[in-house]
């Protein structure tokens, strides 16, 4: 028997979290439960209205930067630095051993770096000439409370 399959450029909210729902399952027998915790670090204007910051999540002794943003009103203060670190350090807390990021902005990559993350992936001309890459940062074993022998 042949499973039906079609193609729609939409995809439905609950199709995704069906979809998510296995994955998980799945990781869940694979990997064991996750310990996954989101992090969110906020910037905001004198309003109250956000406008950059940092979100990512814990998970299995890994932080994860999924987005990060400074506005354009505060960028060059080393503000994106702070925000790792503090990241970091949360992280750390959590009993990571590491973090890790992506990004196609080479300013941002730069950034990274002097924040001590090393490329470690790529896909060259991505686009528009610019290249893909993944940066990883290791922490140094026994920092953070919540530090364990995970390597």
């Amino acid at each position: 028997m042949t499973t039906p399959l079609t193609l729609t450029d939409t995809v439905p909210e609950a199709a995704r979290d069906a979809i998510l729902a296995g994955i998980r399952a799945h990781n869940d027998i694979l990997l064991g439960p996750t310990d996954r915790r989101d992090l969110f670090i906020p910037i905001s204007t004198d309003e109250g209205t956000i406008d950059g910051g940092l979100v990512g999540y814990t998970g299995r002794g890994w932080l994860y930067v999924e987005m990060l943003s400074v506005p354009e009103r505060l960028r060059g203060k080393g503000l994106a630095g702070r925000l790792l670190a503090l990241a970091e350090e949360e992280a750390k807390d959590r009993g990571c051993v590491g973090a890790y990021i992506d990004t196609i902005n080479p300013v941002a990559r730069r950034a990274y770096e002097r924040a001590g993350y090393t490329v470690f992936g790529r896909i060259e001309n991505f686009s528009r000439g610019e290249d893909i890459c993944w940066l990883i940062k290791r922490f140094p074993p026994g920092v953070g409370s919540g530090q364990q022998d995970r390597i």
